[in-house]
């Protein structure tokens, strides 16, 4: 009986700044219109954070999949040194590159580009994501390999054809973190971005919702803070089934 009580108070007690802030947005109404109407427009910020996020999640599965198979089936000099060094990523603080990831860029033509912005957000999202596959394809009895060799797949047509399928929740798992990533960042944006027409939805919220001496308007960024979550919401709703398998099956192996 305690365990329910305990596990209904955390429930509010997660839910409730949620509830309060879809109340608050409610309020007030014209606040969606205004949003909808700043600026480039919420659909071109919208627009410019689906493609954000989209490419993210492509990259980071496409990568974390064919690196973490790699990691966990084959044997190479200096495996282990290259995974503790991708790891490592984890160790740099997240401010203290994008400065020089800007400069980069710059070189690369990606400056002020979504394109370039997917490709920070994937490399911040590798050593979580190829954690999480690696430890999945570990998992997966060697066997099972074997039998679709036995049967006339080559190692790519193996991997693609019968390995993903059984590490399914892992990559669901690993989508779905590449996407609240990029979905919810605002800093790598904010530093990355000088262009109005590129914004996404959380600089793009935050501009709209400062006024004159630094005044906030709360029912805007209220607004703004709904449309954002609920795609989330969907998301993680959907997903969550499979994001607990996934998530439990890697991280233990791990």
């Amino acid at each position: 009986m305690s365990r329910y009580l305990t596990l209904s108070a955390l429930a509010v007690l997660f839910l409730f700044p949620l509830v309060w802030s879809g109340y608050a947005s409610l309020e007030e109404p014209s606040d969606y219109l205004e949003m909808a109407r700043f600026g480039e427009g919420l659909d071109t910020y919208a627009t410019n954070s689906v493609l954000v996020s989209g490419m993210t999640v492509g990259g980071t599965l496409v990568v974390s999949a064919l690196g973490g198979y790699g990691f966990a089936r084959f044997d190479f000099p200096g495996k282990n040194l290259l995974f503790l060094a991708t790891l490592a990523i984890l160790m740099v603080p997240y401010a203290t590159i994008l400065i020089p990831l800007y400069v980069l860029l710059g070189y690369l033509g990606l400056q002020n580009s979504l394109v370039g912005l997917s490709l920070v957000f994937v490399m911040f999202q590798l050593p979580f994501a190829l954690f999480m596959m690696r430890n999945a394809f570990e998992a997966l009895p060697r066997e099972l390999e074997e039998a679709a060799l036995v049967d006339g797949c080559g190692t790519f047509r193996a991997f693609s054809r019968v390995l993903l399928h059984a590490v399914r929740p892992a990559l669901i798992t690993v989508g779905l973190f590449a996407f609240l990533a990029s979905w919810n960042d605002f800093f790598a944006p904010l530093i990355l971005l000088n262009d109005g027409s590129s914004f996404t939805l959380p600089v793009a919220v935050v501009s709209m919702t400062q006024h004159t001496f630094g005044a906030v308007d709360y029912g805007m960024l209220q607004a703004g803070v709904m449309v954002m979550a609920i795609p989330c919401l969907i998301l993680f709703i959907v997903l969550q089934r499979h994001y607990v398998r996934g998530f439990m099956s890697g991280a233990l192996r791990g």
